[in-house]
């Protein structure tokens, strides 16, 4: 079927909702309105208000509720209506949600997905665009997962559920409403699974989530212009998928991150720091980074100058040394 991101997570949803009575799911707005995104659209009217309500506007209390059902046997789906407004909740995910399993030594599993509309592109004004990813990564216990098409929306997010540990799904605002085609019954990888979306022999890029079809849209300009450039899709960031990257990268010899966030102590840090370790002995030159600007999140005019682009990616590609230059 040919649907939006929305629509392929809001089947996702109905979908582990009909398999799995212990699944629900609460946030703000997430009810009869369907949620600012219409992600859980209907939901309130198949499932009823025990399994799809809405929540006061206090993330912090939405993540304990959601922390306690799961000690008690349910498995929740928390909507974070916004990246920027699931900071109120981080001191709950980060002492409780992601340390009680060890905590417990495994006795206490907490079955969460946090889903987070995360990344910019949609010129939101300040708290409703943010790139918060790093702190997840940062944090042991929680994995951390980041589509880019809308198949593995559906089909991420259905694994995502069934995991018995906490997830934290971030959902790229911008692709909601793209159209693709889903095959709901396709063999989708599995968490910590990356995937090749282009193959090249020059160079290759790394992404994730938003900045995946922007790397890919550099790759064909770049093959207009005589460079065969490869994409690495990563899909999640935590776990982290070495063996597909360094196999792409030891075939080109070259690689750049491309990541909307900050640059700074960022996930693109750290693939380039494992690129970096792991395929040190096949690189042509050094591992660059494309990447958003160390500034907190720009208001929607500056946004464009903010985001890697396709040039900004091209330009960074033909900085790097070249045998043939």
């Amino acid at each position: 079927m040919k649907t939006t991101m929305a629509g392929a997570l809001n089947a996702a949803l109905r979908d582990a909702m009909e398999a799995d009575p212990t699944v629900l799911v609460l946030g703000e707005d997430v009810g009869p309105l369907g949620g600012v995104f219409r992600v859980t659209d209907g939901l309130t009217a198949q499932f009823g208000e025990q399994r799809c309500f809405d929540t006061p506007l206090a993330e912090s209390g939405i993540m304990g509720l959601a922390i306690g059902m799961a000690m008690n046997g349910m498995r929740p789906v928390v909507e974070m209506q916004f990246d920027a407004f699931a900071y109120p909740a981080f001191e709950q995910v980060v002492s409780h949600l992601a340390k009680m399993g060890n905590r417990t030594r495994g006795r206490v599993r907490l079955p969460v997905v946090v889903r987070v509309p995360y990344g910019g592109g949609i010129g939101g004004v300040e708290h409703h665009c943010d790139s918060s990813e790093a702190y997840y990564a940062h944090t042991p216990g929680l994995t951390v997962v980041a589509p880019a098409t809308n198949e593995d929306a559906y089909g991420l997010l259905r694994q995502a559920i069934e995991s018995p540990d906490p997830v934290v799904f971030l959902e790229p605002k911008r692709q909601y409403f793209t159209k693709e085609e889903v095959d709901v019954d396709a063999d989708v990888p599995p968490i910590g699974r990356a995937v090749v979306r282009r193959e090249g022999s020059d160079v290759t890029l790394i992404a994730y989530g938003p900045a995946v079809p922007v790397a890919l849209a550099a790759a064909e300009q770049g093959a207009c212009e005589g460079r065969s450039i490869g994409v690495v899709d990563l899909r999640s960031i935590v776990p982290f998928d070495d063996a597909t990257v360094t196999a792409a990268v030891r075939a080109t010899g070259r690689a750049v991150v491309v990541a909307e966030s900050s640059g700074f102590a960022s996930v693109a840090s750290e693939v380039v720091a494992r690129v970096t370790e792991q395929c040190f002995h096949h690189l042509a030159a050094p591992v660059r980074r494309v990447t958003g600007f160390d500034i907190p999140y720009p208001p929607p005019a500056l946004e464009r100058h903010h985001l890697p682009s396709v040039n900004r990616i091209l330009d960074t590609v033909d900085e790097l040394q070249w045998e043939d230059a």
